[in-house]
C-alpha cells in the first residue's frame, strides 16, 4: 500500500514536488500522506496532524499549568481578601441604632394642637417649629 502526496508550496512559497509514501530511506510503516497545504509528509496514522515530536507539547502543558496555578492563587487571594473585608465591615458597625432625632412616640397631639392654634393666631405670636 502506498499513497501519493501532491506537490505543494511550503511556508517560504517554494514549490515542493510530489512524492510517494513510504519514502526511500524512511519508515516503511509511513504509508499515508499527512500534513497541511504548506507541509506534507509520510506517516503511519492517517489522522496525524503534526510531523514533529510531541515533546514541545509537554512544555506547553507545563507552562499552561503554571499559568493556571498562578491565576488560581490570585483568584483565591482575592476571594479571601473580599471575605475578610466584608467581615471587618460588618463586625465594626455600631450595635445600637443611631438616634435620628425623631421621636416615634405620640407627641403628635401637641403638634396638631399647635398647628390649630397657629391657624387662629398670627405666625409672629406662635412659632410651632421651635417647639
Amino acid at each position: 500500500m502506498s499513497a501519493e502526496c501532491s506537490s505543494y508550496l511550503n511556508a517560504d512559497k517554494v514549490l515542493v514536488s510530489g512524492f510517494s509514501c513510504p519514502r526511500a530511506g524512511g519508515d516503511a510503516r509511513a504509508v499515508f500522506c499527512c500534513g497541511f497545504q504548506d507541509v506534507k509528509y509520510c506517516c503511519d496514522d492517517p489522522h496525524s496532524f503534526f510531523p514533529y515530536e510531541h515533546s514541545y507539547m509537554w512544555w506547553l502543558s507545563v507552562g499552561a499549568l503554571v499559568g493556571l496555578s498562578i491565576a488560581a492563587v490570585v483568584l483565591f487571594a482575592f476571594i479571601i481578601t473580599v471575605c475578610v473585608l466584608c467581615y471587618l465591615f460588618i463586625s465594626t458597625k455600631p450595635r445600637s441604632k443611631l438616634d435620628t432625632g425623631l421621636s416615634l412616640q405620640t407627641a403628635g397631639g401637641f403638634l396638631i394642637s399647635c398647628y390649630k392654634l397657629s391657624l387662629y393666631h398670627s405666625a409672629a405670636t406662635l412659632n410651632c417649629s421651635s417647639l
